[in-house]
């Protein structure tokens, strides 16, 4: 069997028609016809070659929604039809410590979905079930494929680091990510502040679920916060003042990175021995936390703002998502 697809041949190309030879299906595997797929940043850093792992030709794609239309012979959770998602990770060892512990998304030998492997922007994938979640009826495809990677990112951390509704809590960045993490947090019943360089999102940050909004460029708005806030999550990938956001921290505040900052972080110690706060990062969460997010967004009606495009006009799609244009998820439709 061959698949169809768009790859790239070489670091920062558009990409090209191409296909590929299909795996065997495995006992564990499913095969599903790919009906939308999200774009993330990611797939921007793996075509560029960013982080040194990419491998060509490169077919990208982790946000992936489709039907079942073939299972292995030990797949019995999941069924032929069946709505399903696959995100960034396609694989585990599940018999390491991290994995039996259920933070199978720690596991050193894991494998993601487009690196060494050909993703989602393609007509089919086979990858192992067990990584294969169900959709539930009450998303839509288009707003559920970004939440495989972008939702699951700005949830993990909110379950991990004890997030309470008594909390007051920040959202550095209202892009692909913060426009989520507000609708998580304000779902986790916080008192949500969002901060943005953009003015003009003050309206938008609001209806996401931002109790508050503050310019970040105003000395004296960031002031307004100062010491008020339990966690504040960052989704950003600039170099900001991170010194000033500590100080917006309560007592044993936590700042969580889950957007690459573009500079090593740096924050004197003093800010954090004083008041016991901490610094921290978060990467994708585990199945059982991806299982209940979906879960937790369809009860709380938290779905992506996207724009669809064609799967045939991926390298428009792309190029939006290069240019910040994007507002505020990318997603591809066969």
């Amino acid at each position: 069997m061959h698949i169809k697809g768009y790859a790239v041949r070489q670091a920062k190309l558009s990409l090209e028609k191409f296909e590929y030879k299909a795996e065997e299906l495995g006992a564990w595997d499913v095969e599903i016809a790919i009906t939308h797929c999200g774009i993330c940043h990611s797939d921007i850093h793996l075509i560029d070659d960013d982080w040194h792992i990419s491998q060509y030709p490169l077919l990208p794609g982790h946000e992936i929604i489709g039907q079942i239309v073939a299972a292995g012979a030990r797949v019995n959770h999941l069924h032929i039809g069946q709505r399903v998602g696959v995100g960034w990770q396609r694989s585990a060892c599940l018999k390491c410590e991290q994995c039996l512990a259920g933070d199978d998304n720690l596991c050193e030998e894991s494998h993601a979905t487009c690196v060494g492997h050909y993703g989602g922007f393609a007509e089919s994938i086979r990858t192992d079930s067990r990584f294969v979640f169900a959709i539930p009826d009450r998303l839509s495809s288009e707003n559920a494929a970004p939440l495989l990677c972008a939702g699951i990112t700005v949830y993990s951390p909110l379950k991990h680091f004890h997030v309470r509704p008594s909390m007051k809590a920040g959202v550095i960045g209202i892009g692909g990510l913060g426009h989520l993490a507000l609708q998580f947090t304000r779902a986790f019943g916080c008192e949500v502040t969002a901060f943005s360089t953009s003015p003009d999102k003050e309206a938008e940050a609001k209806s996401f679920g931002a109790h508050h909004f503050i310019n970040s460029r105003d000395p004296s708005q960031m002031q307004t916060a100062a010491g008020k806030l339990d966690f504040i999550l960052s989704t950003v990938f600039a170099d900001l003042d991170w010194t000033g956001y500590m100080n917006l921290l309560k007592p044993r505040g936590n700042l969580c990175f889950v957007g690459a900052a573009a500079s090593p972080v740096q924050i004197p110690v003093f800010s954090l021995i004083t008041g016991q706060k901490s610094i921290s990062g978060s990467p994708i969460g585990s199945r059982s936390a991806m299982n209940e997010m979906l879960e937790f967004a369809a009860r709380h009606n938290i779905k992506a703002k996207t724009e669809v495009l064609p799967m045939t006009e991926v390298n428009r799609a792309i190029q939006k998502v290069r240019d910040n244009k994007a507002r505020y998820r990318m997603v591809l439709v066969n």
